[in-house]
């Protein structure tokens, strides 16, 4: 089990790296497809670590009972 959160939290990271780095270019293109896509990715920014915690502190309180 704690082999298979090692490897979720490593793939939740490199997600996140993904998407801060498609929110940089995204910024600074003025053309193509990821032109239109900067608010998206910086809602999604935001949101997915807020939504991770979420779950792991459910996680715990649910673990309790």
């Amino acid at each position: 089990m704690k082999t298979l959160r090692r490897i979720l939290a490593f793939v939740c990271i490199a997600v996140w790296a993904v998407l801060i780095v498609l929110t940089l270019v995204s910024a600074f293109a003025e053309t193509g497809p990821l032109a239109g896509a900067l608010p998206g990715l910086l809602f999604t920014d935001i949101a997915l670590p807020v939504v991770l915690y979420a779950m792991q502190l459910m996680y715990r309180i649910l673990k309790r009972k």
